[in-house]
């Protein structure tokens, strides 16, 4: 069985990037080529993380300063690593996650204030050191992403402002550009079916060294 190089895949971006349809869509992909795959996300993807996701997104929370973020999105990813993600790559699968240790990353640290030196060693624990072999960031302007999601209830950090989003943003494209070639940055304006099946190339092509 041909299994792609980039065997721990993550795609990530501000809200409404279209990430979760397109996770989705690529797992659906491999599985049809007879690929093992785990679909999972972050927050959440165990019973202690949905546990930690429900403080995280609840609205009553609004008060919740950055730090208390961070500490709390680790401690799901420890969780996760440990219980899913890991035990999956072992086991031989490709496993695909909606969001990751780049959320906290840019989120907290290069939004939030907290800065991005303390979220990479906190990340670094809660993973083990662990990293994508390919990172996906799905851009596209935050007014686009929240028109998208217009209907459904904004969660805690949906809420934030415009100009937090923006930087959101602007974390996102700096994070993709430390990575080097382990990070893909792709246009969420694209026809979803045409950026699904970009997605799968990458997934087969890129040298997950």
């Amino acid at each position: 069985m041909n299994l792609p190089a980039a065997r721990f895949i993550v795609l990530d971006g501000v809200e409404g990037c279209g990430k979760s349809t397109q996770a989705e869509l690529l797992a659906q992909a491999l599985e049809a080529q007879g690929v093992p795959v785990v679909l999972t996300y972050e927050p959440g993807g165990t019973a202690v993380g949905e546990a930690v996701r429900g403080l995280l997104l609840d609205p009553a929370y609004s008060d919740m300063h950055e730090l208390t973020e961070t500490f709390l999105f680790c401690a799901a990813r420890a969780q996760h690593v440990l219980e899913v993600v890991r035990p999956a790559l072992e086991a031989g699968k490709v496993v695909i996650c909606d969001r990751f240790a780049s959320s906290t990353y840019v989120y907290q640290g290069y939004a939030g204030g907290v800065g991005p030196e303390t979220v990479t060693r906190l990340n670094d624990v809660a993973t083990g050191g662990l990293q994508p072999d390919l990172l996906i960031i799905l851009d596209v302007d935050p007014g686009v992403g929240r028109r998208r999601k217009q209907g459904d209830r904004a969660d805690r950090i949906e809420q934030k402002s415009l100009d937090f989003h923006q930087a959101v943003r602007e974390g996102f494209l700096e994070y993709a550009a430390r990575l080097g070639d382990r990070a893909v940055v792709l246009d969420a304006d694209l026809d979803p079916g045409v950026l699904a099946a970009r997605i799968l190339e990458l997934v087969w092509e890129r040298d997950a060294g």
